[in-house]
């Protein structure tokens, strides 16, 4: 629970990331419960019941359990996608941008990007960007989509626009990875289930320790094959765990009660970058902020992204820098109303001088 002078132990309101939450009184309970068991041998019955669930949920044959999304991501696409081959993504997607050139250190291939609307692919781009069979061309062996989009400002990927890039992948006989961290984020924005968005794509990875507030854990999802192959895949990488029912019982609590709520979220970071926009020398552009992202440009302020920060953080609010002048601030479930209305005043005092 929040309280009014912020979401953190230290009494800070932590803007930074929905990865900042802590787990529920539930969560903590369940942890404590947890049946577990040996996950390597298929052992783990939390562990077996949150991939079932997460199939289900997602209307995929198979999961797996994967600790953290980066890692999903990457087990993906080392299991898409070989040495020497491509995969498309846009151009400032999360695996080309965040996750430490993986897709060439541990696939071996090449990203291939794509500059988007808003973190969205064009279709007409995509087919464009296939690769025709060639000896001076990579295959292109994999496309990948990002929904909700991080650095677009959280923005989700119209389910037209993902059924078009479908079609292309489909004709081409390219297979399809949406990086979904925040799956669910698109889900409850757009009013589209989950199973609906991942109809379009073959394998998706979504996370456990973001707006759904687990500590810990990701998934990827797929056809049952795929994630066997992908297993294997994980235990190369370290990722093969033991009793890790401890880990996964958050994971079921919050597919089944933490998606609702994420809509709160949302209306939350509407408020915030409302306000934030009303501030002199601060810009926002509304049309971005379609779920728990807020991106904010200070360039009219005169204040440099670090100098912001620092004075922010030493008047009790945290946020991050997004590159230039952009800020971004991250609404969840350990931010309540109250403290937004806290914050947006010591924003304006930063801006001030004062």
């Amino acid at each position: 629970m929040t309280s009014q002078t912020g979401n953190t132990p230290s009494g800070r309101i932590d803007l930074r990331s929905d990865t900042v939450t802590q787990p529920t009184e539930a969560m903590r309970k369940a942890m404590v419960e947890a049946e577990v068991g040996d996950d390597v041998y298929g052992e783990d019955p939390t562990v077996l019941r949150l991939e079932q669930l997460s199939a289900e949920l997602l209307g995929k044959e198979a999961a797996l359990f994967v600790t953290s999304g980066t890692q999903g991501n990457q087990v993906a696409i080392a299991t898409h996608a070989g040495r020497g081959e491509e995969v498309i993504a846009e151009a400032e997607a999360h695996i080309f941008y965040y996750e430490a050139a993986a897709v060439a250190a541990i696939a071996g291939a090449q990203i291939r990007q794509l500059t988007g609307t808003r973190g969205a692919l064009d279709a007409d781009d995509v087919q464009a960007a296939i690769r025709e069979p060639n000896v001076h061309h990579p295959r292109t062996a994999l496309i990948s989509l990002e929904n909700t989009h991080n650095r677009a400002g959280g923005t989700v990927i119209p389910l037209e626009n993902l059924r078009a890039i479908r079609r292309v992948a489909d004709e081409y006989g390219v297979p399809v990875h949406m990086d979904g961290a925040r799956l669910f984020n698109a889900a409850v924005a757009s009013g589209v289930s989950a199973k609906a968005i991942a109809e379009t794509v073959d394998t998706v990875q979504i996370c456990l320790s973001k707006g759904l507030c687990a500590p810990v854990g990701s998934l990827v999802v797929g056809p049952r094959e795929f994630i066997e192959r992908a297993r294997q895949w994980r235990k190369r990488l370290g990722g093969g765990m033991r009793q890790a029912g401890i880990i996964a019982a958050p994971g079921i609590i919050a597919l089944t009660e933490m998606v609702d709520r994420l809509a709160e979220d949302h209306a939350n970071a509407r408020w915030l970058a409302e306000h934030l926009a009303e501030l002199p020398g601060v810009t926002v552009n509304l049309e971005t902020v379609q779920t728990n992202i807020v991106i904010a440009d200070i360039g009219g302020t005169g204040l440099s992204a670090p100098e912001f920060l620092a004075r922010l953080q030493e008047k009790g609010v945290l946020a991050t820098s997004f590159g230039g002048t952009r800020i971004r601030f991250v609404t969840h479930h350990d931010v309540t109303r109250t403290d937004l209305e806290a914050a947006v005043p010591v924003i304006s005092r930063v801006i001030a001088g004062a």
